[in-house]
């Protein structure tokens, strides 16, 4: 049996006739820049986050960067950012003209290590960007606690945690300000790229929707240069129907997760994801560690089974980052973990027999 790593046909089969439908319309009304289609989507969207306001925007990256210009950070600041993430969220900081500063990971849940924070600290820091890596929410209590010591600014990175909660709470509930990718193959996908912004304070959302168009306070009055940054109307009617299943699609990937943890917890070499009790994973992906881990992934290939390595170089290591004089020593976890991680097939149509095949090769490859 092959087993895709993800299987966006099957979804699309699953909603095409809505989701043609709101295309159609939106072709019909020519309403192909921001207008109605993103404004319902983003009222539904703060709505189902918790949030006051939400913004579409062009893409991911983009709504981390506007949400630091939203915030003021800028030339001569610091922010600091997790070591294991993509370089969206470390990239964005250099976008918005502040420097990156990276800070070690907890060995259990992959994220952004709150102490590490603290040690990490300056008179110019000016935000902390936490990521909730593959969709498991970062320590945002400590963290925001730690931002109000010192005055910081939290901007969450959520492309990978759409419906994540802490202790029932939502994500909104925390912070400053929350980006949003929605990338085809995030939880919540549109068919090309999109993003959001989202906040509950009136005068950063008034802030971000002028940055993300031009500085506009009208269409030919700029209060200041910024950039353009708009969701499409296609983009938004997709994702509005799209979010209308996601929470059923959601609990279907906790319920995959957890036949992949009962399946694979006594498979010795072999860690399967930490968690926290009482907090809303999502499973944007599905992690393991295997001290063997590109052997396995390309005997798993050999039978079918699609995998992918997220991700393969720690945000320090990257040649992008050189001019920073980190070594691998300087983030042991992140350095250990980028040989060993490994994502599994995840996603809302996996069946129960896909999981028992991939789990059932991963046995086979560790009995050897």
């Amino acid at each position: 049996m092959r087993v895709p790593f993800v299987d966006l046909k099957a979804q699309y089969q699953s909603i095409s006739g809505p989701i043609q439908d709101a295309i159609a319309r939106v072709i019909g009304d020519t309403a192909f820049i921001r207008g109605k289609y993103v404004e319902e989507f983003e009222a539904n969207f703060a709505g189902f986050c918790g949030a006051k306001f939400c913004l579409g925007v062009g893409n991911g990256t983009d709504a981390l960067f506007i949400a630091l210009r939203a915030l003021g950070i800028g030339q001569g600041d610091e922010v600091i950012v997790p070591a294991n993430s993509f370089i969206a969220t470390s990239e964005a900081v250099t976008m918005a003209g502040a420097r990156v500063v990276f800070a070690e990971v907890d060995p259990i849940t992959y994220n952004i290590d709150p102490a590490q924070i603290a040690a990490k600290i300056t008179p110019r820091t000016k935000g902390i960007i936490p990521v909730h890596l593959y969709g498991q929410p970062a320590d945002l209590p400590t963290i925001c606690d730690l931002a109000a010591k010192h005055g910081l600014k939290v901007v969450q990175d959520c492309a990978q945690a759409h419906g994540a909660a802490i202790q029932g709470k939502p994500l909104a509930a925390y912070g400053d300000m929350l980006a949003f990718s929605f990338y085809p193959g995030k939880n919540l996908g549109a068919y090309g790229d999109a993003g959001a912004v989202l906040t509950n304070d009136a005068g950063l959302a008034d802030r971000a929707k002028m940055f993300a168009n031009h500085g506009r306070i009208s269409k030919y009055d700029h209060e200041f240069e910024a950039v353009n940054s708009r969701m499409d109307g296609i983009q938004g009617a997709i994702l509005n129907v799209k979010l209308g299943h996601l929470d059923e699609w959601t609990e279907s990937r906790r319920r995959n997760a957890a036949i992949y943890d009962e399946l694979l917890h006594p498979v010795p070499g072999i860690t399967t994801p930490g968690t926290v009790s009482g907090n809303r994973h999502v499973y944007h992906l599905y992690v393991i560690r295997s001290g063997n881990r590109d052997a396995l992934a390309a005997y798993l290939k050999e039978k079918g089974i699609d995998t992918g390595v997220h991700y393969p170089i720690a945000l320090p290591n990257l040649m992008a980052y050189k001019y920073l004089g980190h070594s691998p020593a300087d983030f042991p976890i992140s350095s250990r973990y980028q040989s060993e991680i490994l994502s599994l097939p995840m996603y809302a149509e996996l069946t129960r027999e896909m999981i028992e095949t991939v789990v059932r090769h991963i046995k086979d490859f560790c009995s050897k």
